[in-house]
């Protein structure tokens, strides 16, 4: 072993003391925000393999245990410092089929980083990077997994819905010798990763990699293709062994504001699948692109979709944007960094403050009224409740108001052909649900039909969704005895 050798493996338990965290570096905000390309700048590799170093290597690491998909973390970093990129790709791959979007759409900061040992005090690793970057790296040199001792099988496997779960349950199946093959309504696989995130936190042609990605190790698609229409729920059940259900949740809460239904009130999802719809050239009729050029834009609610519809505003030359939350700013549900980002760009916040009725003149938008709110401790509960005064009240001017409260699941009207049952709230039942914290049994009620992602669980992470995806991929893999 030469000496340069040598010096590349040797591990200096303080390299965390000598080097320091090295944050993400962003586009400068003037040029960014003319554009929806990606902010972050990606890292030079002598970057990686230094930060990577900084891993203490702990016996128990809490950084993997806090990650839903239980990555293998301390050991693929381990690679990186070593320089040994393409083996940390293929660790990666062997818990998370989509690492690159992991790496850019993964709240890091509360969860793996947030459990880093070294976020006491000497800055967490800066997993989410080094994750991006080394897929990114993969996909652009062609990887792939050494699938040659595969043996495939005569078993197929439909899957409904191209998002997460989807995507996570079909790649799991493949790489087992069982054909999945993936339906969705929507022309690129995704699901809310293509339509629902917008490219400058998720470029479309990370996409489409992965999707060749997916294609080259024997994952079929059928896009552009929606079950109960263009193909009978009754046919699926008759060609394919089992089925896999991860249509996600697509239905805008409204939280019953009155004004919700006049002109220039968007709903959060329309609107960015309009965007996306515009900037890809999908041709899809029923999301009409729209143009906030020189609008007063008001946001209700204080997620990660809030935060994509006031930076998408900004990016459309809007006059002035506004988020509204009734909370404070530590209470916000959305990522801390999307809340910087965003006021990095020039987005206004209002926190405190309760919607209360959107204010309409001859069938348009002109304002939102909203009260102030005081955070109150609630019994039983770490997050605080607010109460609403009623008597402070005043009027934010909009040309259009956003709705972004969330999602609700829309189940389809053939499930019950399936023998496939909801809960009250619309949430497909499995045998053994989902919690806050722990992948559950993803097999529905109905024999050889299995569900994850949001539409089980409801509006979650893109982390928990892969995660559910693969544990209903093992389950049918142990459905089938493959």
């Amino acid at each position: 072993m030469s000496q340069q050798e040598n010096s590349v493996k040797k591990i200096d338990p303080l390299e965390f003391l000598k080097r320091p965290r090295s944050e993400n570096k962003k586009r400068d905000v003037c040029e960014r925000k003319i554009d929806f390309k990606e902010i972050y700048i990606g890292k030079e590799e002598a970057e990686l393999t230094t930060q990577a170093a900084r891993c203490l290597d702990c016996g128990n690491p809490y950084c993997e245990w806090r990650c839903p998909l239980h990555n293998y973390i301390p050991n693929w970093l381990e690679y990186v410092r070593t320089e040994k990129f393409e083996d940390a790709a293929a660790l990666m791959h062997e818990t998370n089929p989509l690492p690159e979007i992991c790496g850019r759409v993964c709240p890091q900061d509360r969860l793996c980083e947030q459990a880093c040992t070294l976020n006491t005090g000497f800055g967490a690793v800066n997993i989410g990077a080094i994750e991006k970057n080394i897929s990114d790296r993969a996909l652009k040199n062609n990887w792939r997994p050494d699938l040659s001792k595969r043996s495939m099988t005569d078993k197929k496997v439909a899957v409904v819905g191209a998002g997460p779960a989807g995507l996570g349950c079909a790649e799991l199946l493949a790489r087992n010798g069982v054909k999945p093959v993936v339906f969705d309504r929507y022309p690129e696989i995704g699901g809310l990763l293509t339509f629902g995130i917008p490219g400058f936190k998720l470029e479309k042609s990370v996409i489409r990699k992965r999707r060749k990605f997916l294609e080259d190790i024997g994952v079929e698609f059928q896009l552009n293709t929606e079950v109960g229409k263009d193909i009978s729920e009754k046919q699926l059940k008759e060609d394919y062994d089992a089925l896999f259900l991860g249509m996600g949740c697509y239905q805008s809460v409204t939280g019953k504001l009155p004004g919700a239904d006049a002109q220039g009130v968007l709903k959060a999802l329309d609107f960015l699948i309009g965007n996306v719809n515009k900037q890809e050239s999908y041709a899809m009729d029923e999301f009409p692109f729209q143009n906030l050029r020189d609008k007063k834009v008001v946001v209700l609610g204080g997620g990660d979709t809030a935060m994509d519809c006031v930076r998408s505003a900004i990016r459309q030359n809007c006059h002035s944007v506004t988020c509204i939350y009734r909370r404070d700013q530590e209470a916000m549900p959305g990522s801390p960094s999307e809340v910087k980002n965003a006021m990095e760009e020039g987005v206004n916040f209002e926190f405190n403050q309760q919607p209360l009725r959107i204010i309409v003149e001859s069938g348009k938008a002109t304002g939102v009224e909203v009260a102030r709110t005081r955070l109150v401790e609630k019994e039983g509960s770490d997050r605080m409740s607010f109460e609403v005064d009623q008597t402070d009240t005043s009027i934010i001017e909009a040309d259009i108001v956003i709705m972004a409260f969330g999602f609700n699941p829309s189940p389809a009207n053939w499930f019950n052909e399936l023998g496939v049952t909801c809960d009250d709230r619309g949430l497909v039942k499995t045998t053994q649900p989902s919690t806050s914290n722990e992948v559950g049994i993803q097999q529905t009620e109905a024999e050889g039909i299995f569900a994850g992602g949001d539409m089980v669980r409801g509006a979650d992470l893109v982390v928990t969704a892969i995660a559910e995806g693969r544990q209903a991929a093992k389950e049918i893999l142990e459905f089938l005895e493959v």
